[in-house]
């Protein structure tokens, strides 16, 4: 999902940057996701998992009030949807 040239463009960037952030969230979701397949009872990792889901998800909305053009970028890049407007 996660497209390569993001990766040498977010090195480069401070990495405190809320593209950076959610990037490396969504690396983590990805892998508490195939960790999850395989220990399906595993609660302690599924409530990490809803926790930094929840952090991923206010970083967004933060860069969606923001700047609305680097958020449709980012989430194009990442391949995630986009969250759904109240």
């Amino acid at each position: 999902m996660v497209k390569n040239a993001f990766i040498s463009v977010s090195s480069q960037e401070k990495k405190g940057s809320v593209e950076f952030q959610v990037f490396s969230f969504t690396n983590k979701i990805q892998r508490l996701t195939s960790h999850l397949e395989l220990h399906k009872k595993d609660y302690l990792s599924q409530r990490g998992l809803r926790k930094i889901l929840g952090k991923r998800q206010r970083l967004l909305a933060y860069l969606s009030k923001k700047n609305r053009v680097r958020y449709k970028e980012l989430i194009s890049q990442l391949g995630i949807r986009e969250t759904k407007t109240r």
